[in-house]
Order: structure tokens, then sequence, then C-alpha cells
């Protein structure tokens, strides 16, 4: 028997949050609101917390423009066709990524709601002239779980530069301890009852462009010069 849990939102706009409990794992996960307050609206594209150009020379105008403009709005565009008059048609994207997890008869459907999601929060995982120390409470936590920065850092690299293919690597909250885990493809955290805090894209059009195969200078550079810990601290509670 699962318990009921209750999904939180992180949405940019207060105006915009809302809040969901269904049947799902024990633990609870992030909910990101991608439609207006209007029910049965389509989804929408979360609007970047910052400008095209504001992660450069790291991620560059050019590389980010393609990968929110063209990548993430066809995520976006696709999801919309999927659900549209289906059993689907008024839910979240939590709800879609869950209970269409793993059912070969659904794999578009989690494809698209997982990629949405992801990248939403991948926006939000990094900010301009990010890296340096996490806020006090989560280097608390990230010191007892890890046993120092240095270490969670190494372990997150390694998740994402061993990750074959496409796909993404996460610190997640799993169980009140933290974890840093690796996703194929579309997967997320969510899929599996963990609470993402922040997470790299590692699909090659996230970086291709300015690194081409080098995706161990694009994680690194990512890691040290703009990752959102605060958002990760935020997203602790």
């Amino acid at each position: 028997m699962t318990d009921a849990i209750s999904l939180a939102g992180y949405d940019l706009a207060p105006s915009r949050r809302h809040f969901l409990t269904f049947v799902a794992g024990a633990v609870a996960a992030p909910y990101v609101f991608l439609r207006p307050a209007e029910a049965a609206s389509p989804f929408v594209m979360e609007p970047l917390p910052y400008g095209e150009s504001d992660l450069a020379p790291t991620v560059s105008a050019n590389t980010l423009g393609f990968h929110y403009g063209k990548h993430y709005k066809t995520y976006i565009d696709n999801i919309n066709k999927l659900v549209a008059g289906s059993e689907f048609a008024d839910a979240p994207l939590e709800k879609i990524i869950v209970e269409t997890a793993g059912k070969a008869d659904k794999t578009a459907l989690f494809n698209n709601a997982g990629q949405a999601w992801n990248h939403a929060f991948y926006w939000k995982s990094l900010k301009p002239r990010g890296g340096g120390a996490p806020p006090a409470a989560l280097a608390q936590k990230i010191d007892a779980d890890f046993g120092s920065l240095d270490a969670l850092k190494k372990e997150l690299a390694t998740a994402a530069t061993s990750q074959f293919g496409s796909g993404w690597a996460w610190l997640a909250l799993d169980g009140g301890k933290l974890k840093v885990v690796k996703t194929a493809n579309a997967d997320t955290p969510l899929a599996s009852g963990k609470k993402p805090l922040l997470t790299i894209d590692v699909w090659e059009h996230a970086y291709y462009l300015d690194y081409q195969n080098r995706r161990a200078d694009y994680v690194a550079a990512v890691i040290d010069k703009l990752l959102d810990w605060e958002f990760a601290n935020a997203n602790l509670g």
C-alpha cells in the first residue's frame, strides 16, 4: 500500500504556487507548476530566471538560446499535444511522470513530461556567478552525508561524466539523506520517489555548441561557476 504524499511547489512566482496530493511513494517530491492558474490550460514554458547571455562564457547565449527556444519548447509542445483529450488533460507533470513511468504504452507521455519537468528544474539549478559555498543548512547536510563539499562535487562530476549517452546528474534527497544519482534520457528522480535538489543536464544539446565532445569540461565549469546552491538549499524543506 503506497502512501499519499503532498507535493509542494517551487515556482518563481508565488501566485503560481500550487499543491497537489496523489498516491505515489512514501517520499515527498517537488512540484513545479508549469501551467497558468486556469484549469485545463496548456503547459507553458517556464521563463528563464536570467538572460540568455548571463551564463556566458560557461554556457553561451547561442547554446542557451537553442536549448531553451528549440529543445525545451519541443517538449512543451509535444506534451500539450499528447495530453489533449486524454486522462491526463488536466494533470500536472509530476502526476503524469509518476503514473506513466515504466509503462510501455505511455512512453511518449513519460519522455515528454519528464523532459519538460527536468528542463524547468535545470534552468533554476543554475545562476550567473554561481558555485561557491552552499548556505549553512545545506553545507551541514553535505558535510554529514558526503564528508565535504569537495567530495560531493567529485561525486556529482563523476555521475555527470559517466552517464552513458544522454541524461542527467542530480543531487537528491532520498529518505532524508543526500545522494548523487544519474538518470538516462528523460528519467527523473521523481519517478523513484526521490526529491531533486538540483540537476546538471548532460544531453549533448546542453553543451555541444560550446564544448563539442568535452563533456567533462562543461560539467566542471557548471559545478564551479553556475550551480545555484541557494536553490538546492531552498528545496531541502
